[in-house]
């Protein structure tokens, strides 16, 4: 396929994996491999149920993340990362470096702006 001139991919991808713990879900399930619904919303505690009902549904339409149902009461979820998302597990864990980094210098920053001029 042919790239559309001017269109850039990172967009497109930017527009799923930029929604608010899109990321967040996607670590925890690179981390911890098959997750509940519920453990995902126990590692993410600050989510709503709805919201993340929301991110796991477009997360799978995308193809990064599959749910398999297994028919029994009451009924049971797990959700895996794909094939395709798991090509993004060293770039989650660069991202995470550089987050660690960046926010150490923010605080460190902070700090040197509070303390009192010598």
């Amino acid at each position: 396929m042919e790239k559309e001139e001017g269109k850039c991919e990172i967009v497109d991808i930017w527009e799923v994996l930029g929604r608010r713990w899109s990321l967040h879900i996607l670590k925890n399930l690179s981390v911890k491999g098959t997750v509940r619904f519920n453990e995902l919303k126990r590692l993410i505690p600050e989510i709503s149920s709805t919201v993340l009902s929301d991110r796991l549904l477009e997360l799978e339409r995308e193809g990064l993340i599959s749910k398999k149902i297994f028919s029994q009461v009451p009924i049971r979820v797990q959700y895996n990362l794909t094939t395709q998302a798991k090509e993004l597990q060293p770039i989650l864990y660069q991202l995470e470096n550089w987050a660690d980094k960046w926010q150490s210098r923010k605080t460190k920053n902070k700090i040197e702006l509070k303390s009192p001029l010598v």
